[in-house]
């Protein structure tokens, strides 16, 4: 019964999660610290944290993490299905079938972009209270985001969480108590088995399989940085305009942008594209997942000793710049154009934080509002 309910959410949130990784965070904290109590402030940082330094889809990660620990390897299985399932679907659609420009589906896409801005902003709120409280991780926080505004970057984030790291390290301590789990053998055989795949998918199937597990190995940063990986890979063997227009879809529907895997494996395999759909899928996310069972448990163990539980209190601050940051670009820019758009927002957000309405209703709400605003333009 938990392994259907953990699916059940995480199918929600797969149907209504627009705007990226970084608004996929917001609607995880909302759901499963806030509302659900699956796991509280504190683990939910360390976990966060573990996703933005491991190679890999970061959202998907981290509700596969969340999975996991509320229940076991098929809790994280579970959800990963739940959370990818409606994109891969609507991604595997757009590559068999022609492409319409549908008014009402740009419309509650538009609509939906801007609920993206009121719970990105809530959970700014709410990880910048636990974990920016000081003025120095404030400053943290702050110069994190001012370093992205000004540069920007894949390259720049992880020099950004790896600063705030070593600063933490020398200047900050915890007091909470260290934690002690079992390293357990199944993180081991993880590992094992990531880097095996690593190598003897070349091998085996060096069309589909072999490319996108490595970019799934490889890339760091989220949606947006896949596609110069899968550009060099695969790119290739499709034209140009084929390959950009599943990228453009990838960020126009709910859940994680790596589904653009399932548009491309479908478009390589013409002759059996739910197949193909279904490899590169999978490639493409199973090396972070493997990565999450090889180190989830020690990080767990390792980010609560007085030594490095300093880093752990940087990195989370720099989380919260990095936030503040996405929620301005390309959050924020993206989905609010109109002093009424802002005035929708806020009131998005004032029913919210009410917590007395649903987010399955706001999901509704700002989706039809959108369909309404562009029936009028």
């Amino acid at each position: 019964m938990r392994t259907l309910e953990i699916f059940w959410r995480f199918l929600l949130l797969g149907l209504s999660s627009f705007g990226g990784p970084v608004a996929h965070v917001g609607y995880f904290r909302l759901a499963f610290v806030e509302r659900l109590g699956w796991l509280d402030e504190a683990r939910f940082g360390r976990l966060l944290a573990l996703c933005q330094f491991l190679p890999g889809p970061s959202s998907s990660q981290l509700g596969f993490a969340i999975g996991l620990l509320h229940g076991g390897f098929w809790g994280g299985l579970a959800a990963f299905v739940g959370f990818t399932l409606p994109s891969a679907l609507l991604m595997l659609g757009f590559s068999l079938y022609v492409v319409g420009d549908s008014a009402l589906i740009h419309g509650a896409i538009e609509g939906l972009k801007l609920l993206a801005v009121v719970v990105v902003f809530d959970a700014l709120l709410g990880m910048g209270r636990s974990f920016a409280a000081t003025t120095q991780t404030r400053a943290i926080a702050l110069l994190s985001a001012t370093t992205l505004w000004l540069f920007g970057g894949a390259a720049v984030q992880m020099g950004v969480l790896v600063g705030a790291a070593l600063f933490g390290t020398l200047t900050l301590r915890s007091q909470a108590p260290s934690e002690t789990q079992k390293e357990g053998s199944l993180g081991k055989i993880a590992l094992v088995v990531f880097a095996l795949l690593f190598v003897a998918l070349d091998f085996i199937d060096e069309r589909i399989a072999a490319p996108f597990y490595h970019a799934g190995s490889l890339v760091f940063g989220g949606g947006h940085v896949v596609l110069p990986l899968l550009q060099e890979s695969v790119g290739e063997a499709l034209s140009h305009e084929r390959f950009m227009l599943g990228y453009a879809l990838a960020q126009a529907v709910p859940g994680p942008m790596f589904s653009f895997a399932t548009f491309l494996g479908a478009e390589l395999a013409p002759d059996a594209p739910i197949f193909g759909a279904l490899i590169a899928t999978l490639g493409i996310f199973a090396p972070g997942f493997l990565l999450i069972l090889a180190f989830g448990r020690s990080w767990e163990r390792y980010s609560t000793m007085p030594r490095l539980s300093g880093a752990l209190i940087g990195v989370n601050a720099a989380v919260v710049g990095i936030l503040l940051a996405a929620l301005y670009d390309p959050i924020f820019l993206s989905a609010v154009h109109s002093t009424q758009e802002m005035a929708l927002a806020v009131l998005g957000y004032l029913a919210l934080s009410s917590k007395k309405v649903p987010i399955v209703l706001l999901v509704l709400a700002f989706g039809l509002l959108g369909i309404i605003n562009q029936s009028y333009m």
